[in-house]
């Protein structure tokens, strides 16, 4: 921590900033060439010419020539959050002028593109239904990509290892549990989520999809996303292949690291370990208290219950935002439920948003151990421990600031819908689908939603993605104004 306290206090260096956002550019333009390919597949030119327009004269262009920068090779930590910043910020942007090509509005292409890439899944498309394949498409294509990180990508491809490295894996919590910090950690989880992805795809066709449904859906699984390629979402498919896709959402919300590492490296997890247990049990738990309120305050017939529950609670603790029912028709104590799931999330080190589980277990340690020492002697010794591993005063602090920021985003995002005269539990419901990047939506999200409140939304979105830390370096004066490091 003192290391990365040092490094804050010197202002970021623009010529580093601009080449490695040249070279972000490139993975962009490499992910970019299979939606492009996609229009070529089904004939939908207009989308094509945009891809090319976007693929050509922006990406590889401003690619190349930013990439050729000469600059020193370390990289301090705010230079990684802005860089991560600006191209979470730069991609949704880019993406809108293809989207825009199936009838949408600025506005609306940015927030479907937006919502694609931070694999949140929220939509104002009124209907989905006589869309272009390729707009179906890209927007899965975009949470799969986004829910392991165009950074993450980009250190496997293209970074070499070493300092520059390092400096961008400490961008994101998420990051610098999934990689470690290096090229090689990087590579291996990207093989984890092409092996997920392949393992989805062959079970949703063993479940009965289409070849392309089976795609789709499974691409918005494992990215916890929750794009579905119908207005329904989960009730367009058997019941079977609604299960499966649950459990790929599941998949996708604990730690990637524990499949590579109990797989071949054999190693004892125990956090990641926990962080399964919890993600599971916080799950079965928010199934019992949604199936309890469906079925006591709504009256909903107990077949019913038994499906939408569960559907609906491991969609919302994964942060995928599948619905096999509309959420505008649960009940307000329903609503509740599924709003402090949504908030809780899943595991670090997945593709989940919401603050991460593994930060609410940190507070719930704390308060154990507070209430502990009022039962003990004055002498006895007494750390905090998350299960047999010790709690360092840094990673306490960092859980609490979190969820602290999260609950004060929530709570400043609420008001301009409670001006306008949103109910205030749907409103509420739909900030924390937002900011948690889950998509399940209390009805409220549409095109006629007012310009803005959709770019609340689409800030919630892109805030709970980098989980809000990042967008305070990057808006921080010091970080752009003040003493700058030597070139290494």
């Amino acid at each position: 921590m003192a290391n990365q306290a040092g490094e804050l206090s010197y202002a970021v260096r623009p010529h580093i900033i601009l080449k490695h956002f040249g070279q972000l550019c490139l993975v962009l333009a490499a992910l970019t060439l299979v939606p492009l390919a996609v229009s070529i597949i089904f004939g939908e030119t207009p989308i094509t010419f945009r891809y090319v327009v976007v693929e050509i004269s922006l990406l590889l262009l401003l690619g190349t020539v930013l990439a050729r920068r000469p600059s020193p090779s370390d990289m301090q930590t705010n230079e990684g959050m802005v860089l991560v910043a600006l191209m979470f910020a730069f991609s949704p942007l880019v993406m809108s002028y293809p989207m825009m090509a199936s009838g949408l509005s600025f506005i609306d292409a940015l927030f479907e593109a937006i919502s694609g890439v931070t694999t949140t899944g929220l939509s104002t498309v009124s209907t989905l239904s006589g869309l272009p394949e390729t707009f179906l498409f890209s927007r899965v294509w975009m949470q799969w990509y986004g829910g392991l990180g165009i950074v993450v990508l980009s250190l496997a491809l293209l970074v070499h290892p070493g300092l520059v490295a390092k400096g961008l894996a400490s961008t994101e919590a998420e990051v610098n549990d999934l990689i470690g910090g290096t090229k090689a950690h990087a590579r291996r989880v990207i093989k984890v989520y092409l092996i997920l992805t392949a393992i989805g795809i062959a079970g949703a066709l063993l479940a009965g999809m289409s070849g392309m449904d089976a795609v789709r859906y499974t691409l918005a699984s494992v990215s916890t996303g929750g794009f579905a390629p119908y207005d329904n979402s989960l009730a367009a498919l058997s019941s079977v292949a609604q299960w499966w896709v649950s459990l790929l959402c599941l998949a996708g919300a604990v730690p990637l690291t524990l499949y590579y590492r109990a797989l071949r490296e054999r190693q004892n997890l125990p956090v990641d370990m926990l962080q399964l247990y919890s993600v599971i049990g916080a799950a079965l738990i928010t199934t019992l208290l949604l199936g309890t309120s469906m079925r006591l305050v709504d009256g909903m017939p107990w077949a019913d219950v038994l499906h939408h529950a569960p559907m609906l609670a491991f969609s919302a603790q994964s942060t995928a935002g599948f619905a096999s029912m509309p959420c505008s028709d649960l009940d307000a104590d329903s609503k509740l439920v599924l709003i402090y799931s949504m908030l809780i999330g899943g595991g670090t080190g997945s593709t989940a948003g919401g603050f991460k589980i593994v930060r609410l277990l940190i507070v719930i340690a704390i308060f154990r151990m507070i209430i502990l020492r009022a039962c003990l002697s004055r002498h006895a010794v007494l750390e905090p421990r998350l299960g047999a591993r010790k709690l360092q005063n840094s990673e306490i602090q960092e859980a609490m600031l979190l969820i602290l920021l999260f609950i004060i985003v929530v709570a400043i995002s609420w008001l301009p819908f409670l001006v306008l005269g949103y109910n205030p539990l749907d409103a509420l419901f739909e900030v924390v689908s937002a900011t948690g990047t889950v998509g399940l939506s209390s009805g409220i999200t549409s095109a006629s939603l007012p310009a803005l409140l959709k770019a609340v939304l689409c800030a919630d979105m892109l805030m709970g993605r980098l989980e809000i830390i990042a967008w305070l370096v990057l808006l921080y004066r010091g970080t752009w104004f003040g003493t700058r490091m030597e070139a290494a």
